[in-house]
């Protein structure tokens, strides 16, 4: 049984190492919540748990924290994949929940498991989901000012693989903050979100690169392939170069292997296969 999480990329982390820290600790805690539930429970719903509890710690872009966007709006992407089942399910640009990635997890049943817009914040009233405001005063103030360091290329992921040799993956994201209303992130499409029985992949990054490298799906199907993790994943992060692609990547395979890896150097991520504990 093995767990693996990631926060994003963070452009303050490369200078406030505080910040960085307070981010770490944060993963290092929630990842060994994650594994004492992946003990009772599959991977799938590991990730769900996991994933809220990254969308409510408003050091992350996700759930509670998330940037705001061109509008003054808080508009947020998630969704879910079972390597299993192989179903997909995701909301896109949906606004006024605390756990989207709870939503997805709820059209995982649904004939139609992706949802955007209103249409998503409707499905999610109809079932129960209650009006939650996710903006914090952080981001309040760094959009009213315009930082200059504003845009945050955060996300928050996870993927588990059970005790029964099963894999899931989910991923969650607030945005970039700043964005054209309308716009998609990758985090609810399979680019940035991808598993199957072979491997699992969460990225994260700059939406627009990861679609346009379709990096998660590459991954997986290079190493249902043959390919190990590793090599997977380099190949198809080496093929973001042309264009200057920003994309971070964890992993988990079947076998137990586990891989992260990043163009840019400051991505956070945790790790846990009950013997340790690893984190970046």
């Amino acid at each position: 049984m093995k767990i693996i999480i990631h926060g994003g990329f963070f452009s303050e982390s490369k200078t406030n190492q505080e910040v960085k820290q307070a981010k770490q600790e944060a993963l290092r805690e929630i990842v060994k919540l994650g594994y004492k539930h992946l003990q009772s429970h599959t991977a799938l719903e590991t990730v769900v748990y996991t994933t809220c509890l990254l969308e409510d710690c408003d050091l992350f872009n996700a759930g509670t924290g998330s940037q705001i966007q061109s509008d003054g709006k808080i508009r947020m992407s998630a969704s879910l994949m079972d390597g299993k089942t192989m179903r997909f399910s995701g909301v896109i640009n949906i606004e006024d929940v605390k756990n989207p990635i709870l939503v997805a997890e709820k059209l995982q049943d649904m004939p139609d498991k992706v949802l955007s817009g209103k249409g998503a914040q409707e499905f999610a009233r109809e079932n129960g989901f209650p009006y939650y405001n996710p903006e914090i005063p952080q981001r309040r103030q760094e959009y009213e000012k315009k930082l200059a360091d504003s845009i945050r290329l955060g996300t928050v992921g996870c993927v588990v693989l059970d005790r029964f040799g099963c894999l899931a993956a989910g991923t969650s994201t607030g945005g970039k903050g700043f964005e054209m209303p309308g716009r998609v992130s990758d985090s609810a499409t399979a680019a940035g979100n991808y598993v199957n029985g072979v491997a699992g992949i969460s990225c994260t990054g700059v939406g627009e690169d990861i679609v346009s490298g379709a990096v998660a799906p590459k991954i997986v199907t290079r190493v249902s392939d043959g390919m190990t993790l590793q090599l997977a994943t380099m190949k198809t992060l080496g093929e973001l170069k042309p264009f200057k692609g920003f994309a971070g990547v964890i992993g988990i395979t079947a076998a137990g292997e586990t891989y992260h890896a990043d163009t840019h150097p400051y991505m956070v991520w945790a790790l846990h296969d009950g013997q340790a504990e690893v984190f970046a």
